[in-house]
């Protein structure tokens, strides 16, 4: 079993930054990609960013530039750092591992950009 805890969202001004945080426990595999989603209300839930194990970060076109996902293997934790955020980032952002061919979903964490 893997739980998934995020951290992080908040309320903030566009322009701003925020870091999202998310920490996995449980059975983690030395091999595994981790990353986050969002969903905006009233729209399908959409991939944001992940990283592999040993790897660097992909990204969705609306966010490259903006945002940077890492990720701390000692600490079976991955991060994302928001910048330059817009309205349109408003959104759940949840964060998903993706190991062994299992996913896990976590319970989400709100990002409202808002002046």
């Amino acid at each position: 079993q893997v739980r998934l805890v995020e951290s992080g969202g908040g309320l903030v001004q566009p322009g701003g930054s925020l870091r999202l945080s998310c920490a996995a426990s449980g059975s983690i595999f030395s091999f595994n990609r981790m990353g986050w989603y969002r969903q905006a209300p009233g729209k399908q839930r959409e991939f944001v960013a992940a990283i592999s194990t040993g790897a660097t970060g992909i990204y969705a076109d609306s966010v490259k530039g903006r945002f940077t996902i890492s990720r701390d293997d000692a600490k079976n934790t991955v991060y994302m750092q928001m910048n330059s955020l817009k309205s349109e980032d408003t959104a759940v952002y949840y964060c998903n591992i993706y190991q062994g061919h299992v996913e896990t979903w976590g319970q989400g964490t709100l990002v409202t950009v808002s002046s």
